[in-house]
């Protein structure tokens, strides 16, 4: 060879075919070892194929886009059906001083496989280069022939007509994403993928129309390149093995691709291979972890997203090998159990009896009830969060007629922990909460409240683990209550609760008293319980609430009620044991009453 060229051993070398760079030159790589094995590039020895199209260079405006030349894409596409997976092994011929290896690739494990060049030259998808060809060599004469009989049948670049036909309008960008996205109406568009950017982010051309475009998985998002400011690139744990997890099942294969949204300009979709779901596979292995915000449009069951990430966090793999479950802590008796409800608290909470005969207060995860926001109403005395926060007695009722007296599951999601003032500034501080998904005959009590418009979702940064065990159900009821106008969504005038509160103004009670009398028996609904025999009831009917004692008995008084605050004895067992029979029950008829 030149002086540029220095001959090396011819060896033969047995790797995994991984991409077709042009008709000319292939990338192949050894079995991964504890990580990606590194690539090889192989350029076919004295042949020549078309360049494939370029793309103009970015930040460059004297670059310009060069389309591919004839005949060039249909032996990269020869190439790609032949190899794509294949096991090839080749042999290195001459090996120039920048780096670049020529030599000839073959099927199969040895070189009686078949010969990719001769097979190019034979369909006269690739010309030979003669300059260079020693005559007493057989395998370049083969060349020589194979190129004269494809000359004569006048295959691929040797058929009339200059095969302009064969130069691909490729479609570097989409003027609109969105209504390209919408027009397809998530119908599975067969695509070739180019390139993989991360394990979770490909560039596809689409297939017959030559777009090629960016795809981010939809609901998952696997470790990234940071890119610095010198221009390199720094992989964050994972990202490496994430991308070629990606790339040795997908590169340059066959697929079948659901666009499925374009939100601010990205395209979201999923990827359909024969073989599996590459986006449930990275969450198995743990390389990818869950994204809500993109969740929503995944069209193959967000459910199984979900479970193969949990799969992979009780496994701790990869991503998530140093992973602690939010109820690690909990013995499993306290993590699922059955309990009755005795209590509902506001809207987002109630108060259980375990079989242990111990009360616990129980908060529906990953919801918030509602809430007026902005001004701070606690200051203001005369301010009844129950009855004046818009739907908040709609969502307490919802809760009280469905659950109060009756049997829950309660499955713990987690834990929050306990906040005091300096921490959450002007929001007061919050004791230890236990968060849990509740059911009853299958229902999940928080989408169902979510459903009706009673309740909103909380949102969560992408690494915070404490949340519901069911939190895309609860995202697809808020979206359906929102779709369908329902209560907090409502455009309609909020529900107003005009309620008198004459518990504790004597001379409005004995007014009251005489309407009470004459209308005899009235229906009333225990809101609390001071003692065993005195109590606050909200009188629906007549929109009251009224102190209450039951007639002919008291009770032992509690510590609030005493000056000094030492309760007498057995106060608390009989508050006990009203609430147990009375709180918050349906119906409550309140007898007659006898005086003030």
């Amino acid at each position: 060879g030149s002086s540029a060229l220095q001959q090396v051993m011819v060896k033969l070398f047995l790797l995994d075919f991984f991409q077709v760079l042009s008709g000319c030159a292939i990338i192949v790589r050894g079995q991964p070892r504890g990580g990606p094995p590194p690539e090889r590039q192989i350029n076919l020895s004295n042949v020549r194929a078309g360049a494939l199209a370029r793309r103009a260079t970015q930040n460059q405006p004297e670059t310009k886009d060069t389309p591919d030349e004839p005949w060039a894409f249909q032996a990269r596409e020869f190439l790609r059906k032949k190899m794509i997976g294949k096991e090839v092994c080749f042999t290195v011929e001459i090996k120039t001083q920048q780096g670049r290896e020529y030599g000839m690739v073959y099927l199969g494990k040895d070189s009686s496989g078949e010969n990719i060049a001769e097979s190019l030259v034979a369909e006269g998808l690739a010309t030979v280069r003669r300059e260079g060809i020693r005559g007493t060599n057989p395998e370049q004469a083969r060349l020589c022939d194979l190129e004269d009989q494809a000359k004569a049948a006048k295959k691929g670049i040797w058929s009339e007509g200059g095969g302009a036909h064969t130069i691909r309008d490729l479609k570097y960008s989409i003027e609109n994403p969105r209504n390209f996205v919408d027009s397809l109406h998530q119908k599975p568009v067969n695509a070739i993928i180019e390139h993989v950017r991360d394990g979770s982010v490909v560039r596809a051309l689409l297939l017959p129309d030559y777009y090629l475009v960016t795809v981010m998985l939809s609901g998952v998002k696997c470790p990234s390149f940071k890119r610095e400011s010198d221009g390199t690139e720094t992989p964050e744990p994972f990202a490496a093995e994430a991308k070629f997890f990606t790339e040795s099942r997908l590169l340059q294969r066959d697929v079948q691709i659901i666009l499925e949204s374009c939100p601010n300009q990205v395209i979201l979709g999923t990827i359909l291979h024969p073989n599996g779901n590459i986006t449930e596979l990275l969450l198995k292995e743990g390389f990818a972890r869950c994204v809500d915000w993109s969740m929503a449009v995944y069209t193959q069951g967000a459910e199984k997203l979900r479970a193969a990430e949990r799969s992979a966090k009780e496994r701790k793999v990869r991503i998530w090998k140093d992973y602690v479950a939010p109820t690690a802590n909990l013995d499993q008796k306290d993590r699922q159990f059955v309990a009755k409800v005795m209590q509902v608290v506001n809207a987002d909470a109630i108060v259980v009896k375990l079989n242990s005969g111990e009360y616990k207060t129980i908060h529906l995860s990953s919801i918030r009830p509602p809430r007026i926001e902005g001004e701070n109403k606690d200051k203001d005395k005369r301010f009844r969060p129950l009855y004046d926060i818009p739907y908040m007695f709609e969502a307490r009722e919802f809760l009280r007629k469905k659950l109060i007296g009756k049997k829950v599951n309660v499955t713990v999601d987690y834990i929050r922990a306990a906040t005091t003032a300096a921490e959450t500034g002007p929001v007061p501080a919050f004791p230890e909460r236990t968060c849990a998904t509740v059911t009853i005959g299958g229902i999940n009590i928080a989408e169902a409240l979510v459903s009706k418009g009673l309740a909103t979702v909380i949102r969560y940064r992408q690494d915070d683990d404490q949340r519901s065990s069911h939190y895309d159900e609860l995202l697809a009821a808020e979206a359906r209550a929102i779709k369908n106008g329902k209560g907090l969504h409502s455009k309609k005038e909020v529900p107003i609760h005009r309620v008198a509160d004459i518990s504790g103004e004597t001379q409005k009670a004995k007014q009251f008293l005489p309407f009470l009398q004459r209308a005899g028996r009235s229906e009333a609904v225990v809101e609390y319980v001071f003692s065993g025999s005195r109590l606050k009831l909200y009188m629906p009917k007549e929109t009251c609430l009224i102190t209450f004692l039951l007639a002919g008995i008291e009770c032992p008084r509690g510590s609030r009620n005493i000056p000094g605050g030492v309760p007498e004895p057995f106060s608390e067992e009989a508050t006990l044991f009203t609430k147990e029979l009375v709180l918050q029950r349906e119906p409550f008829s309140s007898g007659h009453f006898r005086h003030c």
